[in-house]
């Protein structure tokens, strides 16, 4: 890492921490590569975890949403894809708030001894999590080929989603972890959380069952948007409900700029605190 000087300047504070995050990209980079040695290490199935749960998940909202609930699948699309297209970028969500939200706590001795802006750990934790996902995304492909689906075009917007899903991974991550270093009996409100949201999240059901008086209170939960944001990318001829986007889009947003203000507010104390 690049020898840098540590300059005190009143009114240049805010500017020199984003500059940091720049000059300390190689400690970003040691610590993801770090938690993705430890995901995998001494475990038994490996990487194989990032297929086993999310395919075992699909299984079951397969057979309880469709084969007992008898709920409809997008057009023609076979129903295990639909659930397994959700699937990717809840997983996605949940993993990285659940860690981000830890990660401070679990760095409390890098924290403790030396400068560097507090930021880049939960942004790495949650970079991690990409891995899984693309390993994910391979089992995606399997089924399709196995059910001899052919995806839509807009497969290639993919990543515009994928990004949503990062923001908004980011943002709620950075507002949860700075609460938690204060308050510790925050990290039992995100297990509740993640429970809660898969079930109020389109990952087993599709949106177009939700009833229209409900929609817009349905849409504020952001991970809704960016769901049916990947189902549009993959399913063809499904219509995409560009008012839920874009509430979906403000909502992450918000959540982003509540965030990063909320854990630059706090976290000169972190060092005290934790």
């Amino acid at each position: 890492m690049p020898h840098s000087e540590i300059i005190i300047e009143s009114g240049h504070s805010e500017k020199k921490y984003w500059k940091d995050i720049w000059q300390y990209r190689e400690l970003f980079l040691i610590l993801s590569w770090r938690d993705i040695r430890v995901r995998y290490k001494q475990t038994v199935i490996g990487a194989a975890w990032s297929i086993v749960r999310p395919l075992l998940t699909m299984i079951i909202f397969t057979f309880v949403f469709n084969r007992i609930a008898r709920l409809p699948a997008e057009g023609e699309t076979p129903y295990a894809i639909m659930v397994f297209a959700g699937l990717l970028p809840w997983y996605f969500f949940a993993n990285s708030l659940s860690e981000a939200s830890q990660s401070l706590i679990l760095n409390a001795n890098l924290i403790t001894k030396v400068y560097f802006p507090r930021i880049i750990i939960p942004s790495s934790s949650i970079i991690v999590n990409l891995v899984d996902f693309f390993i994910s995304f391979g089992l995606l492909l399997i089924l399709m080929v196995g059910y001899q689906f052919v995806p839509s075009i807009k497969i290639l917007l993919l990543p515009f989603f994928l990004l949503l899903a990062f923001l908004a991974s980011f943002g709620t991550g950075l507002l949860i972890t700075a609460l938690n270093v204060k308050f510790r009996d925050f990290r039992f409100v995100i297990p509740f959380i993640v429970q809660i949201g898969l079930y109020i999240s389109p990952v087993g059901f599709s949106s177009s069952i939700v009833p229209e008086k409900w929609k817009m209170v349905y849409q504020l939960n952001p991970i809704v948007g960016i769901i049916d944001g990947f189902r549009w990318s993959i399913i063809p001829h499904q219509i995409l409900d560009v008012k839920g986007l874009v509430v979906s889009i403000m909502v992450t947003l918000v959540l982003v700029w509540s965030g990063v203000t909320y854990f630059r507010r706090t976290e000169r104390s972190f060092a005290d605190t934790i």
